[in-house]
């Protein structure tokens, strides 16, 4: 789904907004949720899930090309943790698949 799939989904949901009074909302929120990560904030969404900065270590690793090893350095990454309401659907789905 990109962006602008979000702002005709919900702008088919609610009457009387423009879509980019919608666009600009969305702008809005992910620049809250950007901010609130770059402090190393915990953001919760109810129902949809929860995001928040982890810490990779560093390591090393060899190029497959150049088999020359590289070191890679510790760094900062987002780690997203889904709500039950997602992932019992996926789950659901996850195994009927396999029948």
């Amino acid at each position: 789904m990109l962006k602008r799939d979000l702002v005709n989904s919900v702008s088919d949901k609610i009457d009387g907004h423009l879509k980019k009074d919608i666009s600009q909302a969305i702008d809005i929120i992910l620049e809250s949720i950007t901010d609130a990560l770059a402090e190393d904030r915990r953001v919760e969404i109810r129902g949809f899930g929860s995001l928040c900065v982890r810490m990779r270590k560093s390591r090393s690793t060899k190029n497959p090309r150049t088999s020359k090893m590289m070191h890679i350095p510790a760094r900062k990454t987002v780690h997203f943790t889904m709500s039950k309401s997602i992932k019992d659907p996926l789950v659901k789905n996850d195994t009927s698949n396999e029948e």
